[in-house]
C-alpha cells in the first residue's frame, strides 16, 4: 500500500470514528436524531479527496525542504495532518449540502442529496407540513453541524502544531478558506438571478469571479497552504504554491462545467446537463452568451433561468454551447491554466517525492472524467 491509499484509509478511519461518536451522543439525547449522523455518514463516505491530498503533499513536499523533524515529532505531525486533511474533508462535506440545496440539485454521486433524503422520510413517516419545507430544514442544520465539526477536528489538530506561529499561521489560512469560499457561493447564487438585468460583455468576468473563490482558492489553494503553513514554509514559498494552486483551481472548476453540461451521468452521478438545469451561469455559458444575437440570447436566458427544460431543450442548449465554439474555448483555457500551473510547480524547490505527487494530482484534476 502507497503513501496516498494509506492517507485515505486514515481520514475515512477518522471521520468514520468521529461521526459514530457524535452518533451515540445524538442518540442518547433522542433516537430521532440518528439521521442526522447517518446522512452525514453516507456523504463523508465518497469523493476523491483532492483537498485532503493537496494538502498532505504540500505538508510533505514542505517538510521535505526544512528543518528535518526527529522520530517522535514526525510521528505527531503525521497524526496532526490527518486531522488538517479530515476537518477538511468534513469541511467540503458541508459546502456539498448546502451547495445542492441552493442549487435545488437532485441528487449527488448517483444517490439523492442530504435534503432529498429529508424530504423522503418525511413522505414515508406521513408526517405533518411539507416535505420539501423538512428536507430544507434538515440539510441546513446537517450543514452548519459539519462546519461545526470542521473546526472542532481543525482545532484538535493544531494542538500538535510545532509552534503557536504555526499554529497561527495554519488558523489564518483556514479562516480565510472559510470567508472566501461563502463570498463565492453568495456571488454564485447571485449571477444566476441576477445575470439577465447585468451586462453580457462583463458576464465572462464575473463568472471568472466566482470560480476563482467558490473552487479555486478553496479547493486547490486553501489545502495547499494550509499543508505548507504546518511544515513551517516559507512566505516565499507559499506564494509559490498560491501561483501553484489558483490556475490549477480555475482549470478544475472549468473541467467541472464541462462535465456539468456535457458529462455522461453514469459517470458524474447526476442527470445529463444538471448545470443548463439549474441554470448555472459559468464561464462556459457566458463565453455563449456574449457570441448570441439580442434575439437568440433572450431565448438562451429564458431558458435558462426555467429549471424546468425538456430533453429537447437540453440538446438545444448544449448545441448552442458547443456550436458557437464556447466548448473548445473553454478546453483550451483548461489547457493553458493547467500548463501555467505545472510551470509555477516546477519553479518549486519541494521534496521531489511530494513535487511527483502534487505534479500526478495536478493531471488528474484537469483531465478527470467525472
Amino acid at each position: 500500500m502507497n503513501e496516498t491509499e494509506v492517507l485515505l484509509q486514515l481520514v475515512q478511519k477518522r471521520l468514520d470514528e468521529f461521526c459514530a461518536e457524535r452518533k451515540s451522543s445524538f442518540e442518547g439525547i433522542s433516537p430521532d436524531l440518528a439521521p442526522l449522523l447517518d446522512y452525514t455518514s453516507s456523504l463523508l463516505a465518497g469523493g476523491k479527496r483532492f483537498r485532503a491530498l493537496f494538502c498532505y503533499w504540500s505538508w510533505a513536499a514542505a517538510l521535505a525542504v526544512s528543518d528535518p523533524l526527529d522520530e517522535a515529532q514526525r510521528r505527531a505531525s503525521t497524526a496532526a495532518m490527518v486531522d488538517i486533511c479530515s476537518a477538511l474533508e468534513m469541511f467540503h462535506g458541508a459546502a456539498l449540502v448546502h451547495d445542492d440545496l441552493l442549487d435545488q440539485s437532485d441528487t449527488r454521486r448517483g444517490a439523492p442529496a442530504v435534503h432529498k433524503r429529508f424530504e423522503a422520510t418525511h413522505k414515508n413517516s406521513g408526517w405533518a407540513g411539507t416535505p420539501e419545507r423538512f428536507g430544507m430544514a434538515g440539510s441546513v442544520l446537517v450543514g452548519d453541524l459539519m462546519l461545526g465539526w470542521s473546526s472542532e477536528i481543525f482545532g484538535q489538530a493544531l494542538l500538535n502544531a510545532p509552534s503557536q506561529t504555526i499554529e497561527g499561521a495554519c488558523r489564518s489560512e483556514f479562516s480565510k478558506m472559510r470567508d472566501e469560499v461563502m463570498a463565492g457561493q453568495y456571488l454564485d447564487v447571485l449571477e444566476e438571478n441576477a445575470a439577465p438585468t447585468r451586462s453580457v460583455d462583463e458576464a465572462v468576468g464575473r463568472a471568472n469571479r466566482v470560480i476563482l473563490y467558490k473552487t479555486a482558492k478553496y479547493s486547490i489553494e486553501a489545502p495547499l497552504l494550509i499543508g505548507a503553513a504546518f511544515a513551517g514554509a516559507e512566505p516565499a514559498l507559499l506564494r509559490g504554491l498560491s501561483a501553484f494552486g489558483i490556475p490549477l483551481g480555475m482549470a478544475f472548476q472549468l473541467r467541472d462545467d464541462i462535465l456539468g453540461v456535457f458529462g455522461d451521468p453514469a459517470v458524474t452521478g447526476k442527470p445529463a446537463g444538471d448545470d443548463l438545469r439549474e441554470g448555472k451561469r459559468t464561464v462556459l455559458v457566458a463565453i455563449t452568451r456574449e457570441q448570441l444575437s439580442p434575439s437568440v440570447g433572450a431565448l438562451f436566458d429564458e431558458l435558462l433561468t426555467s429549471r424546468d427544460l425538456s430533453p429537447e431543450q437540453i440538446g438545444f442548449l448544449q448545441q448552442t454551447i458547443k456550436g458557437g465554439g464556447a466548448l473548445a474555448k473553454t478546453e483550451q483555457m483548461i489547457e493553458e491554466l493547467g500548463n501555467e500551473a505545472l510551470a509555477n510547480l516546477e519553479s518549486l524547490t519541494l521534496g521531489s517525492e511530494a513535487k511527483a505527487a502534487l505534479r500526478q494530482l495536478a493531471l488528474k484534476v484537469m483531465n478527470r472524467e467525472s
